[in-house]
C-alpha cells in the first residue's frame, strides 16, 4: 500500500495523540439474542471528551461488521480527541444469530436501540474502561454509521421507517445525539429496486421529514449498485429529502468503502486509496468538531479547502 499524499494531521486538524483500546465491554440487554459487546477507544490523555457512537455495516466480511471493524475511522477519531464506542450489532456474522425473527437479518430496530442503551449506560462504561472515569462530556455526543450503519444513524437522527409487519411508523430518534455522519446510507425516498424492497423492506418507505439532527451525508460518485437502485444519487436521499441543517460530501471516484474506511487492507475494498481515506478522515472530523463545538472554525476551513481541491465536493443547506 502506498503512503497517502493527503496528510490528515495539519490545520485545522491537530496532531494525533496516543490512544487506548479496551474490549469487550459487555452488557446483558433484555430482548437481545446475545449480550451487547462493544469496543471503547479513547485518547490517552484529556478530559471533557466528546463521544462518537460508530455503527458498523452489514457487509460480507465476518469481523469488519462488528466491534473489531472500522479501524481507520475509529483510530483517527480517537487520536484526535473523541471517545469512540463501536458495538457489535446483532446482524454481525460473528454472532451467528437466528435471522428469521420479525426484524429479519438486518435487526434494523435493535441497532438504534443499541446506541440509546450505550448512552443510558455511559456511567458503567466509564467505570469499566480503565482510566476513563470522569472524562466524558455527555453533552457532546455524535453518531457515525456506514452503509446499514448509516441507516441506523439516520433513524437516531429522526428518520422514521414504516414497519413492514404492522405498517406503523417507527420512531427511534435519539435527541442526546447532537450531530451525525452517514456514510452511503441505504435509505430511500423512492426508486429502490424490487429486489431490495422484497428482501429488506425496512430499507424503503423512509420518512425524512423528522430527521432534524444536523447531519453530514457522505456518498461516492462510483457507489452505484443496481441491486439497490438504478438511480445514481439514491444514497444521497438522506440529504436531499431531510430538512436543514444538512451537508452532503460527494467523494470523487469513491466506491462503497471509500478507499478503505471499513478496515486496514480489507479485502472488500474495491477502490483502495489511502489518500482518499485520509481526506475523508480529515473532512468528517472537521464536521463533527464544529457541530459539537460551534465556535470551532474547523468545518468552514475544510469547506474552503475542499472548494479548491479535486477529491470531493461539499453542498450544504
Amino acid at each position: 500500500m502506498s503512503e497517502p499524499t493527503v496528510i490528515p494531521d495539519r490545520p485545522p486538524v491537530p496532531m494525533a495523540t496516543p490512544i487506548l483500546s479496551f474490549s469487550p465491554v459487555t452488557f446483558e440487554v433484555p430482548g437481545r439474542q446475545a449480550p451487547l459487546e462493544m469496543r471503547v477507544v479513547v485518547p490517552a490523555t484529556g478530559d471533557k471528551l466528546p463521544v462518537i457512537l460508530l455503527s458498523h455495516g452489514h457487509g460480507s466480511s465476518n469481523f469488519i461488521a462488528s466491534m473489531r471493524g472500522y479501524g481507520p475511522l475509529v483510530d483517527f477519531y480517537a487520536s484526535h480527541g473523541f471517545v469512540v464506542i463501536i458495538p457489535t450489532h446483532q446482524n454481525s456474522k460473528t454472532l451467528g444469530l437466528d435471522t428469521n425473527g420479525p426484524e429479519g437479518a438486518l435487526f434494523w430496530k435493535s441497532r438504534p436501540r443499541d446506541m440509546s442503551f450505550i448512552i443510558d449506560h455511559l456511567d458503567e462504561i466509564e467505570t469499566a474502561v480503565p482510566g476513563l472515569a470522569g472524562r466524558i462530556d455527555r453533552n457532546r455526543i455524535a453518531a457515525v454509521g456506514h452503509s446499514l450503519g448509516g441507516h441506523t444513524v439516520a433513524m437516531l437522527a429522526g428518520m422514521r421507517v414504516k414497519n413492514p409487519e404492522s405498517g406503523e411508523d417507527v420512531d427511534l430518534s435519539e435527541p442526546r445525539i447532537k450531530a451525525a455522519v452517514l456514510f452511503s446510507p441505504p435509505v430511500s425516498g423512492s426508486d429502490a429496486s424490487a429486489t431490495i424492497a422484497e428482501r429488506y423492506p425496512a430499507l424503503v418507505n423512509s420518512d425524512f421529514s423528522f430527521m432534524t439532527t444536523p447531519c453530514l451525508v457522505v456518498t461516492g460518485d462510483k457507489d452505484i449498485n443496481p441491486m439497490f437502485s438504478e438511480r445514481a444519487d439514491w444514497r444521497a436521499d438522506a440529504y436531499r429529502l431531510a430538512p436543514a441543517p444538512k451537508s452532503l460530501l460527494t467523494v470523487r471516484d469513491a466506491g462503497h468503502i471509500f478507499g478503505g474506511i471499513s478496515g486496514y487492507d480489507a479485502a472488500e475494498t474495491s477502490d483502495e486509496s489511502p489518500e482518499r481515506v485520509a481526506a475523508i478522515q480529515r473532512i468528517t472530523w472537521a464536521y463533527l468538531r464544529t457541530a459539537l463545538y460551534p465556535d470551532d472554525p474547523a468545518w468552514s476551513t475544510i469547506k474552503s479547502e475542499t472548494e479548491t481541491g479535486s477529491q470531493a465536493r461539499i453542498e450544504s443547506k
